[in-house]
């Protein structure tokens, strides 16, 4: 068989000592934001300021390691200078792309930086090859990062009609929104993912402890309890359990984890350029037990792709840390279709 193309491994960074554990754990690439709102994992304690991020950027360039550096939240009226300035300060650290979801923004990229690598934000919602090679045209794109809602199917569709690199998740934790552009968080807080950078801002989110249960609230909306016995996750709207009709149940979404281990060969054979790990709010332990797995399954199907088996032990590490201990392939597998 024809010798396969290995996907680059892009796993994220919250934190400094993230950064090091995913560049340490195998990853060809990760990426990283600023501690502010026009970054889109915003949540307090988390994130670079700029000599952080000089030493990891400097840290991953000493190991042949490339850094991305994440702006994928919309610049808000009147305050269009801030993210302005967070791309001018992305280019001049030497990070090796930007990571945008704004028109606008890519549109100033592109004049103001020409030699600056541009990619474009899941959070740009481009689902179809038409609006991939749009961004092309318009601002030189050179990677866009697919929605989780295309099947594999139609991401080799997207790959086969672009001549830009195609960028696909592989693991972490899912969504019911449009890659983050959240009405409940908004409803809630008055703040979403896309304007603040945070989904369920910390402020807003209250925990309360009681004889056999806990009780998490945000914004003063009861989300869920928990007994005892169980572990209580963070506030989420969209991962509460509410009462409909008498039954109380994870009304909207279940929490679990996209895993691709079992479909790795399909996403190489149709020519993905990249597989990215959802996490920056995750903690170092996480990103090298998800690094780690990763980048064994691709040096083993680098190894030997025809002959490319899943390894219980690896699908063990990975359910270590799926969110609500379970996974699935989400969209990329319908088999009704």
């Amino acid at each position: 068989m024809q010798q396969q193309k290995i996907p680059e491994l892009v796993c994220p960074a919250g934190s400094l000592p993230a950064l090091k554990a995913a560049i340490d754990s195998g990853a060809d690439t990760v990426y990283i934001g600023y501690k502010n709102d026009t970054n889109a994992r915003n949540f307090a304690g988390l994130n670079f300021d700029r000599k952080a991020m000089m030493e990891g950027i400097n840290y991953a360039h000493a190991r042949g390691k490339h850094v991305l550096m994440a702006i994928n939240t919309f610049p808000q009226p009147g305050r269009e200078a801030d993210w302005h300035a967070a791309v001018d300060g992305a280019a001049d650290l030497g990070v090796d792309a930007v990571i945008l979801a704004d028109i606008g923004l890519l549109d100033y990229a592109s004049r103001r930086h020409p030699d600056l690598r541009l990619h474009l934000s899941v959070q740009g919602s481009a689902t179809s090859y038409e609006a991939v090679n749009f961004a092309q045209r318009e601002f030189g794109i050179r990677r866009a990062v697919l929605p989780r809602v295309l099947t594999l199917a139609q991401v080799e569709q997207v790959i086969k009609n672009t001549s830009i690199e195609i960028e696909v998740f592989g693991f972490g934790s899912l969504c019911v929104m449009n890659e983050g552009r959240c009405w409940l968080s908004s409803y809630a807080t008055g703040e979403s993912p896309n304007t603040v950078g945070a989904c369920s801002p910390a402020k807003y989110v209250k925990w309360e402890k009681a004889p056999g249960q806990m009780s998490t609230r945000l914004n003063g909306i009861l989300i869920d309890r928990y007994g005892d016995n169980e572990a209580a996750g963070y506030p989420t709207l969209c991962k509460g359990r509410f009462e409909v009709n008498g039954a109380t149940y994870y009304a909207l979404e279940e929490p679990t984890s996209l895993n691709v281990l079992e479909i790795l060969p399909e996403i190489v054979k149709i020519g993905a350029s990249a597989i990215k790990v959802e996490g920056r709010q995750r903690s170092p332990a996480y990103v090298t037990q998800v690094t780690r797995t990763l980048r064994a399954a691709l040096d083993e199907l680098a190894r030997d792709f025809d002959h490319f088996k899943v390894k219980p032990a690896w699908q063990t590490e990975l359910g270590k840390v799926s969110e609500g201990v379970q996974a699935t392939l989400g969209a990329y597998n319908r088999p009704w279709r």
